[in-house]
């Protein structure tokens, strides 16, 4: 589906073309208008020529010719200034092949007085066209195209009893002056300040607002350090988006006090397990506890005493033991991060538990990994309690024989700390509870280990997963590798 931003550059590309096209529509009608104006021209001189001609020879009826003297010359002035009297803006003449220009008139000039002399910058255009009428016998014409005029002359030969008289005629098309170029810029005006005026406003309109939208998705898009919510939208000044806006921020401040209720029942929830999951672990070592005491109060030689406070200290071990991760969970610590040499530091975490490992028959290593020139930043303590935990875990659920790897690697911005082993894997029913408090998958545990590992990653701004494998269980801790 197309969007708004597109459709409107559409309509803007439509503006231009068919602003483009107008132009080009008035500009060929403008030239159709100056060639129909030169045909009109060319047959206007074609028919002053022909009148001229037939003026001379109505002149020349009876004269069997004679000498050219100015009296002639005068004669024939006035022969062409009658022929060429009724047809404005046509200047012509009488020409012999010898003597040159026999007559001259311009009848219909406009300036202070008479035109008598011939122009002298189309003379020998007008010698051309004479003589090309008489070589031919019959009418000729020579078109000399301008800047803003096209200069039309013609020239046609006369029966006569002299020789080599031809009759000429002259005129000028202007092709870039008069009411057709004016209409056309007029209209070329027009045409620019609407189509092109309305398709400028629509581009900054378009510029505009696909500003505005950049700024609303950018501000959408914050991925800054710990933030959940949708961020306030500022206003943007178009009244449209601003309803968006308003919209969005609502919708923001709904979202956000629901989040924040769902997030306070799941605590609720949460503690509500974790006391159930809590008496359930401190019942079972009291009530072991008080059935060996009366056990051994019921025996009066005191035979049952020294078995019974050895299993009671042992049940106040686990007790303590439960309590110590009790508080290693909830005790909310920042961590101090410091640059961290990955080798040194997963070198000594499978050390410490190296004679564990080789007690129970499970091969430990630590994986290989590129160096990298920017050290990773955690804090090490608590990182240190982390993988304990996670090889620990691994430990008591991989069996003689097996192998337990743990792995480090860097994705994009994140660091990667892995363990797997080659165990049974995860019991499907306990896998969607598996890091909450006091789920586990064995009998003597106290389902806080894993618990503890995620409180550390997010006290990191990170979390732990558990990876889909073929075999065993992987765990995966991700936290950033700079941290901000």
């Amino acid at each position: 589906m197309r969007s708004l931003r597109s459709r409107l550059l559409a309509l803007w590309i439509m503006l231009v073309v068919s602003g483009v096209a107008t132009g080009y529509l008035l500009f060929e009608s403008f030239q159709q208008t100056a060639n129909a104006r030169e045909a009109r021209s060319e047959e206007l001189v074609a028919r002053a020529c022909r009148d001229l001609a037939d003026r001379y020879q109505f002149f020349i009826t009876g004269w069997h010719g004679g000498l050219i003297d100015d009296q002639l010359k005068q004669q024939l002035a006035a022969v062409a200034q009658t022929a060429l009297a009724g047809v404005p803006g046509v200047e012509g003449g009488i020409w012999q092949s010898d003597e040159g220009s026999l007559a001259y008139a311009f009848p219909t000039y406009e300036g202070t007085g008479p035109k008598t002399d011939l122009p002298a910058a189309e003379l020998n255009t007008i010698r051309e066209v004479n003589a090309e009428a008489l070589r031919s016998g019959r009418a000729a014409s020579i078109r000399q195209p301008g800047r803003s005029q096209v200069l039309i002359v013609h020239a046609c030969p006369l029966r006569s009893p002299l020789a080599g008289v031809t009759g000429w005629t002259m005129t000028r098309a202007f092709t870039a002056e008069g009411p057709a170029y004016n209409q056309l810029l007029a209209g070329l005006v027009v045409l620019a300040l609407t189509i092109f005026g309305s398709a400028a406003w629509l581009a900054r309109v378009l510029y505009v607002w696909s500003g505005k939208i950049n700024q609303i998705e950018t501000a959408l898009d914050d991925r800054r350090e710990g933030a959940i919510d949708l961020p306030k939208l500022a206003q943007t000044g178009a009244p449209e988006l601003d309803r968006l806006v308003d919209a969005l921020n609502s919708t923001g401040e709904r979202l956000s006090l629901e989040r924040r209720r769902a997030a306070a029942a799941e605590r609720l929830a949460a503690l509500g397990r974790m006391s159930a999951g809590l008496a359930h672990e401190i019942r079972n070592p009291i009530a072991a506890m008080r059935l060996k005491a009366e056990n051994a109060l019921a025996v009066t030689d005191g035979s049952r005493s020294s078995a019974a406070l050895n299993t009671i200290l042992q049940q106040v071990d686990r007790l303590d033991v439960l309590l110590r991760d009790l508080l290693e969970m909830t005790q909310a610590r920042d961590p101090k991060f410091a640059g961290v040499d990955l080798a040194a530091f997963l070198a000594r975490t499978v050390e410490t538990h190296r004679d564990l490992a080789a007690a129970r028959g499970v091969i430990l290593t630590a994986g290989t990994w590129p160096a990298f020139a920017q050290l990773p930043k955690f804090d090490p303590s608590q990182m240190q309690r982390a993988m304990d935990n996670l090889i620990i875990n691994a430990l008591q659920n991989t069996p003689a024989g097996g192998a337990i790897t743990v792995e480090a690697h860097r994705k994009n911005d994140m660091l990667l700390l892995r363990v797997a082993d080659t165990g049974p894997g995860i019991a499907e029913e306990v896998r969607e509870r598996l890091f909450e408090p006091f789920v586990t998958g064995r009998a003597d545990g106290t389902g806080l280990g894993l618990a503890i590992v995620r409180e550390i990653a997010r006290h990191h701004h990170g979390d732990i997963r558990l990876v889909e494998a073929a075999g065993g269980a992987v765990f995966e801790i991700e936290v950033p590798w700079q941290p901000s």
